[in-house]
This record gives structure tokens, sequence and C-alpha cells, in this order.
């Protein structure tokens, strides 16, 4: 084994078809997981351990199972991982669908390909899959705790270089909604724009002025500031570090003439009570920024 066996081309069409379906673009998956098998196979070196102790020939079943409950996500690019690696060797025997709810034990996808090739991709495979499965199954609890209310959760921006396409995919496996994708997709007006801007409403105007067609939201730190958004009419405002008592206050101050997001340190524990005060949204950091990876590991059968 030196290095990725399968270039782009080389990957079945079912599997890019899928990729894509999943709102991910399959080129870019599959750039990222070359530079992913790089660092373990640098310079086209090999997998010394795999080609010291395994004949060239042995075929393997591999079982990814799931050590704890969650919601699997990155699935489908751990495959993909394993279709570079393992190349025409590989034979995916069964997988669960990004987005299912697992249980301890439960064997999330079975595979069976040449040996050496099935450990060489182990690491990276579980790499993408775990840390995607983290993000998915932390949303799925704020979704959990969100249930009967009108709100629903928020990623934010807050994402590892290079894996935002990725982590946002794992919230919506888990259940939640993207924030915005870039800083050009809509203006999100913060307290140092406030601060540069002169007031909420001057930096209001001057996005609304600029960039007349894109969606504008601005945070808001009290309600004075609340209303004198509401009077010019901006139509998404961001409250930051409110109180639920002051929350409440500024739904019915709204009274639906805004969409109204709620922010800033939230914790599971209130997300309820939050939710409660009629907000729309509740914009969570710690989806992608603070995430536990999810436990999944592969248990090698019989010979195949």
């Amino acid at each position: 084994m030196s290095g990725p066996v399968a270039s782009f081309d080389e990957l079945p069409a079912d599997l890019l078809a899928r990729v894509d379906a999943a709102g991910l673009d399959p080129q870019a998956v599959y750039r990222q997981i070359v530079t992913a098998l790089e660092e373990d196979l640098p310079g086209g070196s090999v997998d010394v351990t795999s080609v010291a102790t395994i004949p060239q020939r042995a075929r393997s079943i591999g079982d990814f199972a799931s050590r704890e409950d969650g919601v699997v996500a990155g699935l489908g690019v751990a495959e993909m991982v394993l279709r570079v690696v393992c190349g025409e060797s590989l034979e995916v025997i069964e997988r669960v669908e990004d987005g299912a709810r697992v249980h301890a034990g439960e064997v999330v996808m079975r595979v069976v390909a040449t040996t050496r090739s099935l450990l060489t991709a182990e690491r990276t495979a579980l790499n993408f899959a775990s840390h995607l499965s983290g993000i998915a199954t932390a949303t799925s609890r704020w979704v959990d705790a969100l249930a009967g209310t009108s709100a629903q959760v928020l990623d934010t921006r807050k994402t590892l270089p290079g894996w935002r396409a990725l982590e946002k995919y794992a919230v919506r496996c888990g259940g939640g909604v993207n924030h915005r994708f870039s800083l050009s997709d809509m203006a999100m007006v913060k307290d140092n724009h406030v601060i540069a801007a002169g007031g909420v409403v001057p930096a209001y105007e001057r996005v609304r002025a600029a960039y007349p067609e894109v969606p504008i939201e601005v945070e808001v730190t009290d309600l004075d500031e609340l209303r004198a958004l509401l009077e010019v009419g901006c139509e998404r405002i961001l409250l930051d570090n409110m109180d639920d008592a002051t929350m409440r206050a500024a739904v019915e101050i709204t009274a639906g003439r805004a969409v109204l997001e709620a922010s800033g340190g939230l914790t599971l524990d209130r997300a309820r009570s939050v939710a409660r005060t009629g907000v729309d949204f509740i914009s969570v950091g710690a989806l992608t920024h603070s995430v536990k990876v999810f436990d999944l590991g592969l248990d090698l059968q019989e010979q195949a």
C-alpha cells in the first residue's frame, strides 16, 4: 500500500451521487480525504506495520461499530476513504444512513477488503466519521431539548478550518439548521461592527444601502436597540446574552415583525427555558467548536 490507489474518476458513481445529494461537493471531500491520507502516508510511503504483519492477499471483514448511543454522520465520507485506499478490493456489505440513531454495540458499516488496505484506511475513516458523528449527536440533544417548542437550533461559523462544509452537514444530520456558510451569504452585524459604525441603526442602514439583496442580521444587547431596529425594518435580530425575562419582553415587542435568534453562552440545561420565551432560533457555537468525538471503532472478523 503506497498512498491513495483510486483517483476521483475511479470512485463509484453511486457513491459520488450520494455525497452530492447530501449537499457536499464530492471533489472537495475527495481532496480533503487525500490531504488526510498524506498525513499517514507522506510522499508515497507505506504502512510499515500492516505490510510487515499481514500477507498481501489476505482479506478480512471489517465491522465499523458504535461504542455508545448517538447519531451517526460521515459514514459516506468514511466509505469514500475506504474506496480511495482499498480500491476494487472493497465491498460494502451494509451501512446505516447518516442521521440514523444508533446504540452501543451496533454495527454501522460492514465491509470486506484486503486486510492491509483496510487497516491502513482505518484511522482516517474513523477520524472523519467519529468527529462528524460527535457533532450530529450533540446537535440531536439540542433538538430533543427543544421538542414541542417552535425554536430550532442553529450552528455558527465556529468551525475547524477546512471542515466547515462537513461540520455543517453533520449538524443537519443531527436535526439542526445551518446559519450562514460564509461572510457573503448574509450580513451579520456584531458588536464590533456596531461600534465601528456608530450604532445598530447606522450599521444596519449602511449594509442595506451597500447590499440591498443580502439578508441582514443585527446583534442587540438591550431592548432599546431592538426597538430602534424594528422601526427601520430590520427583519432578523440576534439577542445577545439576554436572560429569559428580557427575551420574553423582546418577543412581545417584536410581535412577529422580525425573526429572533438567541445567542451567547447558552447551555443545554437552559435550552428549553430559552425556547419557551418564543424566540425562533437558538445558535450554539459549541455544536462544532467544543464537540466530543463519537466513539466508533473497527473490529476485524474472520478472513473473507
